[in-house]
C-alpha cells in the first residue's frame, strides 16, 4: 500500500484556488480576508498580552485560554500567506514542499486546538463538579505538562502525513480547491496509491478531533447533571453561565472541521463553493471569533480589558 513510481512526470507546484468566478473582484475580497487577519492576530495577541500581564488572570482558566489564543494565532499566521497573496498579488502557485509544509502545520494545529478545548472541556468539569480541589488539581505545573502532551500528540499524529505525501508523484490535474494546502484534498492529487493515506488520516480523525469532540459531550453531561442537583437556581445558571463561551468556541471549531471532513470524503456531488465557503469558515471564523466571545463572555476579563482603554 505504500506509494509506487508509477509514472514519469511529476508535477512541480500545485495552483491555489481564490473564489472561482470572482477573478475580477478578487482585490476587493482582499479587503475582506485582510480586515479578518487583522483582527484574528490583534485580538489573540491581545488576549496573550492581558493574561500575561495580569497577575489576577493567571488562574486555571485564562490559562488555558492563553494556549487556545496562541493557537488561533499560529493557525491564523499559517494560512495567510498563500490567501492574501492570491486575493492581494495573484500568486496561486506552491510548491510542493511548501504545500507538504503547510499541510503539516495546519493539521498540527488544528490537532492541538482540539486538545486544547478539551482541555477547558475538563477545566470547567472540575471547577463545577469539584469546586474545593480545583486549585490543587489544576496546577500550574500539571497544566503545562497537559500542554506540552497536546503539542507532542498533535506532532506525533500529524507528522506522516505530509511525508506520506512527499513520496508520492503527482501527474494528473494541479489545481487545489481552497487557498492552501490540506492533507484529504492533496493525497487526492497522486497518481499513485493513496489508499493507505486516505486511512490513516481518517483514523488520525478519528482518534483526534472525533475522540476529544466526544470526551467534550461527555463532559458536559456530568457537568449537566451536577448543576441540576443544585437547589438554587440562580447559583446553577451562574455555573452555566462560566460555559457559555468554551461551547461558543467548541461549535465554532467542530462544526466546520466535521462538515468539510464529510464533504471531502463523501461528498462528490456537492456544490464547490459549498466546499470553499466551509474551507474559510473552518480555518478563519474560530480565530477571528474565540478572543471577541471570551472578551464578551468573561467578566473578568472584560474588566481588565475596559480599564486598558479607559486608561
Amino acid at each position: 500500500m505504500l506509494p509506487v513510481n508509477d509514472t514519469k512526470f511529476q508535477a512541480a507546484v500545485f495552483f491555489l484556488t481564490g473564489i472561482p468566478g470572482q477573478e475580477d473582484i478578487h482585490h476587493w475580497i482582499s479587503i475582506a480576508f485582510c480586515f479578518v487577519y487583522v483582527i484574528a492576530i490583534v485580538g489573540n495577541s491581545f488576549i496573550l498580552f492581558m493574561i500575561k500581564t495580569n497577575p489576577s488572570l493567571h488562574e486555571p482558566m485564562y490559562i488555558f485560554l492563553s494556549m487556545l489564543a496562541l493557537t488561533d494565532l499560529s493557525l491564523s499566521i499559517s494560512t495567510m500567506p498563500t490567501t492574501l497573496g492570491i486575493f492581494l498579488l495573484n500568486l496561486r502557485e506552491i510548491g510542493l514542499d511548501a504545500c507538504f509544509a503547510q499541510v503539516f502545520f495546519i493539521h498540527t494545529l488544528e490537532c492541538i486546538e482540539s486538545s486544547v478545548l478539551l482541555l477547558m472541556a475538563f477545566d470547567r468539569l472540575i471547577a463545577i463538579c469539584d469546586p474545593l480541589r480545583y486549585a490543587s488539581i489544576l496546577t500550574l505545573q500539571r497544566m503545562i505538562k497537559m500542554w506540552l502532551v497536546c503539542v507532542l500528540r498533535g506532532v506525533a499524529v500529524i507528522l506522516p502525513l505530509p511525508i506520506l505525501l512527499k513520496l508520492f508523484h503527482y501527474c494528473r490535474a494541479n489545481v487545489l480547491t481552497h487557498t492552501y494546502c490540506l492533507h484529504q484534498e492533496v493525497m487526492t492529487l497522486a497518481c499513485s496509491d493513496f489508499r493507505f493515506n486516505s486511512l490513516y488520516g481518517l483514523t488520525v480523525a478519528l482518534l483526534t478531533v472525533g475522540l476529544d469532540s466526544l470526551l467534550i459531550f461527555l463532559s458536559y453531561v456530568m457537568i449537566l447533571k451536577t448543576v441540576l442537583t443544585v437547589t438554587s437556581r440562580t447559583e446553577s445558571l451562574r455555573a452555566l453561565n462560566t460555559c457559555v463561551s468554551h461551547l461558543c468556541a467548541v461549535l465554532l471549531f467542530y462544526t466546520p472541521i466535521i462538515g468539510l471532513s464529510v464533504i471531502h470524503r463523501f461528498g462528490e456531488g456537492i456544490s464547490p463553493l459549498l466546499q470553499i465557503f466551509l474551507g474559510y469558515i473552518y480555518l478563519l471564523v474560530p480565530p477571528l471569533m474565540n478572543p471577541i466571545v471570551y472578551s464578551m463572555k468573561s467578566k473578568h476579563l472584560r474588566v481588565r480589558i475596559i480599564r486598558v482603554f479607559v486608561k
